[in-house]
C-alpha cells in the first residue's frame, strides 16, 4: 500500500505528525508496535501525573488540620493507586485511536523499519512481514530509560521509570539516582507515600539544568519533608544478591554503604535508533542522535526524524511542535523553525518547578548586563491563603535593550503559570508591557507581574 506519509511511532511527536498531516490532506500510516501514545502517554507523563497527583491528595489529607478540617488518620491504598494511573494511560490511549478514526489514518501494528526508496517495512507479532512504500517517512521511535554498566536495571530490584510506576507493592526504601524530572517526582511521590527515600545526585545540584536558587529551593525542600538527599555523590556498585539492594555511594567524605528494597535508575533516556533501517539507508547520525536540518529531513532526501531521536529537549511537547513543523514544510507551508531557546520545561514535584530560557549563571555567562526581579510566595495573598506560601518568580531581563532572557519558578501550581511568560517571550514583549498588564488579584500569576516590577524597582508589595 503507498502512502503520502508513513510515522513511526505513535508517541507525542508521532501521533500529532500524523493528525497534522491527516488535516493537511494527505494519506498517512503510523507505525507502533506496542501502544497507541507511546512512552508518553502510557509509561511516561500522563500516568506519573496521575501518581503524583495521588501524593497531593494524601498531603492535603495529612495537612487538613491547618485549613480547620477534622479528617481521620489518611493511608495510601497503593494498588488502587497504581490501577488509577493505569486508567488515567488507557483513557488517554483510546482518546488516539479515536483520533485516528476521526482523520482516517491507517494504524499498522508492529516493528517498522526504513528500507532505500522511501519504503518502511513492518513485522507483525506473527513475524508477517509487510512492505508499504511513502513519499515522505517521519521517524519518531522516541527513548528508553538509559543504562549504566554499574546500574545494570533487572526490572525487579534495580528498575527505570517503567517499573515504577506500576509496582506490585510499595517498597519500605528506595534509593532513587538522578535528580533530573523523572527522579524528583518519583522520589516525591515515593516518599510523600511513606518509603524512605534516599535521592542521589552526582553534580552539585538537584534539578542541574534548572536555575541554581530554584535547585537550592527543592533540595531544602525535599531535606525538610524528611527526604534523604545526596549531591556531589555517584553510584559505585549495587549488590543485589541479599534481600535488599547495598548500594555503594562515592562522595566527598569517602564510600557510604547503603541498603534499600528498590534501586530507581533515574539517569536519563538513550534514542531507540537500533533497528530502524539508519544503516540500510545511510542517514547520518552524531552523537547517538540523528543529524536533521531545521525542518527534520535527515541526510536522505523524503526521510525525517522528530523527538527524542534528534538533538534537543527530550520533552513530549518539543516533539509535538517538531512533528508540526515537520509536516506543514512537506505541505509546502510558510514555517519558521522551531527556537530552541524557549521552551518550556516543568517539573511536576511538590512544590512544582517551571522554566524557560537563561539562568541567571548562563546569562551573565554570556556577557549580558542583566536585571533580576525574584517575588517570593510569602509575599502573595492567594499562596498565604491556600498556606502554599513556598517558592518564587525569579525573571531575568537585558538591562540595555530589555530583553526577557528567563525566568524560573518554583512553587504551587507554576507549571500552568509558565506559558504567559513563553508567549511574552515569542512575542518580544518587554517587561515594562507586563507591569502595565492587569493581572487578576488574588492569584498565583500575580507573582510573575511583581517580579518583573521588582527587576525594575517598582514592585509595590516588596
Amino acid at each position: 500500500m503507498n502512502y503520502d506519509i508513513i510515522v513511526i511511532g505513535s508517541g507525542p511527536g508521532g501521533y500529532v505528525a500524523a493528525i497534522r498531516a491527516s488535516q493537511l490532506g494527505f494519506h498517512v500510516g503510523v507505525v507502533e508496535k506496542a501502544e497507541l501514545g507511546g512512552i508518553c502517554l502510557n509509561w511516561g507523563c500522563i500516568p506519573t501525573k496521575a501518581l503524583l497527583k495521588s501524593a497531593s491528595i494524601l498531603q492535603s489529607f495529612q495537612h487538613a488540620s491547618e485549613f480547620g478540617i477534622i479528617a481521620g488518620e489518611a493511608k495510601p491504598d497503593f494498588p488502587a493507586i497504581i490501577r488509577r494511573s493505569r486508567e488515567s494511560a488507557d483513557t488517554m490511549s483510546k482518546g488516539i485511536q479515536f483520533l485516528f478514526k476521526k482523520n482516517k489514518i491507517d494504524l499498522l501494528h508492529g516493528n517498522g523499519k526504513i528500507k532505500e526508496g522511501k519504503k518502511v517495512e513492518v513485522t507483525d507479532e506473527t513475524g508477517k512481514i509487510s512492505i508499504y512504500s511513502a513519499e515522505h517517512i517521519i521517524l519518531a521511535t522516541g527513548a528508553r530509560s538509559r543504562q549504566l554498566p554499574n546500574l545494570k536495571q533487572d526490572g525487579k530490584k534495580i528498575i527505570g521509570y517503567r517499573e515504577a510506576m506500576n509496582l506490585r507493592e510499595q517498597p519500605k526504601s528506595m534509593i532513587v539516582v538522578g535528580s533530573g524530572a523523572i527522579g524528583s517526582e518519583f522520589a516525591y511521590f515515593y516518599h510523600t507515600l511513606g518509603t524512605k527515600v534516599t535521592l542521589v545526585e552526582i553534580l552539585p545540584n538537584v534539578v542541574p539544568l534548572e536555575d541554581d536558587e530554584v535547585s537550592k529551593a527543592l533540595e531544602r525542600s525535599f531535606k525538610k519533608a524528611g527526604m534523604k538527599v545526596m549531591v556531589n555523590s555517584a553510584v559505585e556498585s549495587v549488590d543485589t544478591s541479599g534481600n535488599t539492594c547495598k548500594v555503594v555511594i562515592r562522595t566527598k567524605k569517602g564510600e557510604e554503604i547503603l541498603e534499600a528494597d528498590i534501586v530507581l535508575s533515574a539517569v536519563g533516556v538513550s534514542p531507540n535508533l537500533e533497528g530502524i533501517g539508519l544503516e540500510d539507508v545511510g542517514i547520518k547520525t552524531e552523537n547517538n542522535k540523528i543529524i536533521v536540518d531545521d525542518f527534520y529531513q535527515t541526510s536522505i532526501p523524503g526521510y525525517y526524524a522528530i523527538g527524542d531521536i534528534v538533538h534537543g529537549p527530550a520533552l513530549a511537547h518539543v516533539a509535538s511542535h517538531e512533528g508540526i513543523t515537520c509536516v506543514e514544510k512537506i505541505a509546502g507551508k510558510q514555517v519558521e523553525p522551531l527556537d530552541y531557546g524557549n521552551i518550556p520545561s516543568c517539573t511536576y514535584t511538590h512544590p512544582e518547578i517551571a522554566s524557560v530560557g537563561m539562568t541567571e549563571k548562563a546569562a551573565r555567562d554570556a556577557g549580558y548586563d542583566i536585571l533580576v526581579g525574584k517575588f517570593p510566595f510569602t509575599a502573595s495573598g492567594k499562596a498565604t491563603a491556600a498556606s502554599v506560601r513556598e517558592g518564587f518568580v525569579k525573571v531575568i531581563f537585558d538591562a540595555k535593550y530589555g530583553e526577557w532572557l528567563g525566568a524560573h519558578m518554583i512553587g504551587e501550581n507554576v507549571t500552568e503559570m509558565i506559558a504567559e511568560i513563553v508567549a511574552a517571550r515569542k512575542l518580544e514583549t518587554t517587561g515594562r508591557e507586563i507591569i502595565e498588564t492587569v493581572h487578576p488579584h488574588p492569584t498565583m500569576s500575580e507573582a510573575t507581574m511583581e517580579a518583573v516590577a521588582q527587576a525594575y524597582g517598582e514592585c509595590v508589595h516588596l
